[in-house]
C-alpha cells in the first residue's frame, strides 16, 4: 500500500520510509502539510497518512483537522516528542500517536497493520473519485 510520510526532518522521514517498506508498502514523502495535500490530491491510492506533530507552518495535528474537514477519512498516525497520551486527549479522532524515538522501528509496524486493517467510514463525495 501507498503511505504518505509528512516529516520535515529528512533523516526522521527516510528512516520512517525505510520501515514502512520493509513491511512491503510503498512510502511517498513530503516535508510540510502544503506537500502532503498536494500528493494526497494527486494520488488517491495513498492508504495512510504518517505525520511528524511537530513542523513549520502547520503542525501534524493540524494537517489531521483540516483533512478531516475537508472530509478526508484516510487513517493518520501521528509521530510525536510529546506524550501521545495528551495528544489523543486533545484529538481522539487520531488513529494511533506515537513516541518519535529510538523504539519506533519497532512500534510502528504492528501499529500501521492494525490502523490499516481497522473498518473506515466512507469518504465523502467530494474526495471519492478516481484519477
Amino acid at each position: 500500500m501507498k503511505i504518505l510520510v509528512v516529516d520535515d526532518d529528512p533523516l526522521a522521514a527516510a528512516m520512517i520510509a525505510a520501515v514502512l517498506e520493509d513491511l512491503g508498502h510503498t512510502a511517498l514523502l513530503a516535508e510540510n502539510a502544503i506537500e502532503a495535500a498536494e500528493q494526497l490530491n494527486a494520488d488517491s491510492a495513498i492508504a495512510l497518512v504518517i505525520s511528524d506533530m511537530h513542523m513549520p507552518m502547520v503542525s501534524g495535528i493540524d494537517l489531521f483537522r483540516e483533512l478531516r474537514a475537508q472530509g478526508n477519512t484516510l487513517p493518520f498516525i501521528l509521530l510525536t516528542g510529546d506524550s501521545p497520551e495528551g495528544l489523543l486527549a486533545q484529538e481522539p479522532r487520531l488513529d494511533a500517536c506515537l513516541v518519535k524515538d529510538g523504539s519506533l522501528d519497532e512500534l510502528l509496524p504492528p501499529v500501521v497493520a492494525q490502523v490499516l486493517a481497522a473498518p473506515r467510514p466512507a469518504p465523502s463525495a467530494q474526495h471519492s473519485h478516481q484519477t
